[in-house]
Formats: C-alpha cells, sequence, structure tokens
C-alpha cells in the first residue's frame, strides 16, 4: 500500500466529528461563548475552542461531554480541552480541561453543538434548472435548487429551502424557515414554520381508501388534507398520508424517525416520537407526548392517551390509556407481558424445548 494510499484511507476511516466536506464549522469560539451557549457553568478562563470531539478522540482545542458513566474511562483519559458534565463528576475531569457543569448534559451538548455547526443558511434564489408553475409565490430568502419542481399556486416562506429535484404539489403552502431534502414530494399539504422533511419523504399522498363492491375494490376519493405543524420532522423515506374526509394531522414539535408510516386521517398531538418502520392505521388519535419504539404498529379508529409509551414491536388493538406503558402483541401493560415472557422461557427450559442438540462424534 502507497503511504499516499495509506494517507487517503485513514482520512476516511479516522472518527471526526463534523467532518469538513460535510459540515459548516465557525468559530473558534471562546469558553464564555461554549458556556453561554450550554447555559452552564465553568471557571473563567480566556480559552479558545475549534469544534467537538468524543471523549476519545478529542484535543485540546475540543469540546466534549459524558452523559454516561460507564464512560468514565474515557473522560480519565480524554484530551479535550473542555467536557461537559453533570455536577456530580466535576471532579473526575482531567486536571487538564474544563468542567463545563450542567445537569442537562444531552441538551447542553446539543447547544454547543449547534454553536459550532449551525445549521447552514438558505441561499436566496431560484436555479435556472428549477421549473416553477403559473402563480407562485416565493419569498424572495427562500432557496429552490436545481431541478425542483414547484407546482400552481404553491406558496414558499421565508428562508425556506427547496433542495434538489424536491416536488411541491400545486396549492401547497410552506411555512418559514422549512427544509425539504432532495426527492421528497410534498402535495395536498400545509406546513407550518420550521417543518424539516427529509429527503424522500412523501407527504399528502393519496390514502389506502377503498371499498369492496361484487365487481372489486373501488377506490374511495381521497378529499382531505396533510397539516403539518410548527416543528414537525418526517424521516427519510416516510409516508403521511392526506385524509380521506377529515386532514391528517401532526402535532407541533413531533418527530418521526425514517420508515414510517402515518395513515389517513390519522391525527397525531404534539411533541410525539415514532422510531423506524412503525405505523399508525387511519383514523387513530394519538394524543400529546406519546412514544412508539421501532415496529410499533397502531391499528385504526383507536385513541392513544396522553404521554403513552409503546414498546418496540407491539402490536396495539385496542385504546391505550394515558401515561400506560405498554409492549408485546397483542399489545398489553408492560410488567403483565414482561411477566408471561419470563413465564414462558421458564416453562420451554423446563421442557428442555429450545435447546441446540448435542451432535455425537464417533
Amino acid at each position: 500500500m502507497s503511504d499516499e494510499f495509506a494517507a487517503a484511507v485513514s482520512a476516511i476511516v479516522e472518527p471526526i466529528a463534523g467532518d469538513p466536506r460535510f459540515f459548516q464549522r465557525t468559530g473558534p469560539h471562546s469558553l464564555a461563548a461554549v458556556v453561554d451557549a450550554a447555559d452552564a457553568e465553568a471557571p473563567p478562563r480566556r480559552l479558545m475552542f475549534r469544534g467537538v470531539a468524543p471523549l476519545s478522540v478529542a484535543e485540546a482545542a475540543d469540546v466534549s461531554f459524558l452523559d454516561n458513566r460507564e464512560y468514565l474511562p474515557a473522560l480519565l483519559k480524554t484530551r479535550a480541552g473542555a467536557v461537559i458534565v453533570h455536577p456530580d463528576l466535576a471532579d473526575k475531569v482531567p486536571t487538564s480541561a474544563v468542567a463545563i457543569l450542567s445537569t442537562e448534559i444531552p441538551a447542553a451538548w446539543a447547544r454547543v453543538a449547534s454553536l459550532f455547526h449551525p445549521l447552514p443558511p438558505a441561499l436566496p434564489g431560484v436555479h435556472p434548472s428549477a421549473v416553477i408553475g403559473a402563480g407562485v409565490r416565493i419569498d424572495p430568502s427562500a432557496e429552490i435548487g436545481p431541478l425542483a419542481v414547484i407546482g400552481d399556486r404553491a406558496a414558499i416562506g421565508k428562508r425556506t429551502r427547496i433542495a434538489p429535484l424536491a416536488v411541491i404539489g400545486a396549492g401547497v403552502e410552506l411555512g418559514m424557515d422549512c427544509r425539504i431534502g432532495s426527492h421528497a414530494s410534498i402535495s395536498h399539504a400545509i406546513l407550518g414554520d420550521r417543518v424539516y422533511v427529509y429527503p424522500g419523504a412523501r407527504i399528502g399522498q393519496e390514502g389506502f381508501g377503498f371499498t369492496i363492491t361484487p365487481e372489486g375494490f373501488l377506490t374511495v376519493p381521497q378529499l382531505g388534507r396533510a397539516i403539518l405543524r410548527d416543528d414537525v420532522e418526517i424521516g427519510a423515506n416516510s409516508t403521511v398520508d392526506r385524509g380521506g374526509l377529515t386532514d391528517t394531522v401532526i402535532g407541533a414539535g413531533t418527530r418521526i424517525d425514517n420508515l414510517v408510516q402515518i395513515a389517513h386521517g390519522v391525527q397525531l398531538g404534539r411533541c410525539c416520537v415514532m422510531a423506524a418502520q412503525s405505523g399508525v392505521a387511519g383514523s387513530t388519535i394519538v394524543e400529546d407526548f406519546v412514544m412508539m419504539g421501532g415496529q410499533v404498529a397502531v391499528a385504526g379508529h383507536l385513541v392513544i392517551g396522553r404521554g403513552a409509551r409503546l414498546a418496540a414491536r407491539s402490536g396495539v388493538m385496542q385504546n391505550v390509556p394515558a401515561g400506560a406503558e405498554v409492549g408485546g402483541t397483542p399489545a398489553q401493560p408492560v410488567r403483565a407481558w414482561m411477566r408471561e415472557v419470563a413465564w414462558l422461557r421458564r416453562v420451554t427450559r423446563s421442557q428442555g424445548w429450545g435447546r441446540t442438540p448435542v451432535k455425537k462424534t464417533d
């Protein structure tokens, strides 16, 4: 292997936080600016920092963090110039580093990382290759990327960014500071401010609506809309169907992971979380602050109460009370489900089921 090739491979595999090939960086920033961003406390010192990095690779000009005691050995060995830690762990920070004290480590870290790596601003203007329909309203501060398509009568808000090859359908309205990823498509929809639709997502397409007749399936017109409130995020390749008669609504602040399906007429509340490969069937109401693990399946026409937590791979077939924690298929209270799993494990082991037979050799 040549020295040049080895150096190139090393550059590729080296763990880099905020690789400049992909992420813009601001700074350097003073310790005071970092502490202010973290909304934390630290002794006043005249230091400058260039960026953020994990404990294991951070250097003297980097800020790092610790929010899990399992990584204490990495903290003791770190070469970071500053570390965000809980006050209880301040004495574990090496003397070579400044302890930035916070009781909300993940939030402090998020704010500091955003200080060094803020979202890139929109570059105002419409690319010459974009296709713009009749009667479209585009704020002068918005960015329309190459080969994007904006349908007739659509409205694009201030500082909103439309990535290359995205398609915005006729009549769609996008609020301020939205980000629409490459190859995403949005139709029959109204989006609030600061909505992020990741690449490949489909918003507002026709729902799975049909009726059965003696001659076969008859499509039912889907006449509702998809309404995404402020600060919603829709992950890559996820789908949000428009409603049949009523609207499909995604509440403010809700975060939807990649590969999630939201069916027609679903009402998702505020600040809900849905992990990858989950799905909610038509006309179900999910109240505020509900959390769903990966591969959760929720049947249609149900009510999932405020603050409920649905364990990964749950099959939800009936209403879930507010604040409940359920798991299994069909879903039931988590403790009952875990007791059943433990009982089944004991029975199968006592009967010798599931044991790998020992192969005899001559």
